[in-house]
C-alpha cells in the first residue's frame, strides 16, 4: 500500500483535489469528505490504468507541511 499526499482546494461551489504525484489524478466534491472519497477513488483508477498499460508506477514523494508565518 502506497501513501499518496493529495491537495484540497475551495471552489466557488465545490472541492477540488489533485495528487501532486499523479499528474492529471484529480476529483471534486461538495465537501471536504466527498473530495477525499473521490480522490481516493481517483488514485485507485489512475493505479490500475497505468498498470494496464504497462506503465511504472510513480512512487509517493510529495511532501505536505503548514509554515506559520
Amino acid at each position: 500500500m502506497k501513501r499518496y499526499a493529495i491537495v484540497i482546494e475551495k471552489a466557488a461551489m465545490n472541492y477540488c483535489a489533485y495528487v501532486p504525484d499523479l499528474p492529471g489524478c484529480v476529483a471534486t466534491g461538495y465537501t471536504i469528505e466527498e473530495v477525499e472519497e473521490e480522490i481516493r477513488e481517483a488514485i485507485i483508477f489512475h493505479l490500475e490504468g497505468l498498470e494496464i498499460e504497462g506503465l511504472p508506477i510513480p512512487e509517493p514523494v510529495a511532501i505536505s507541511e503548514y509554515v506559520e508565518v
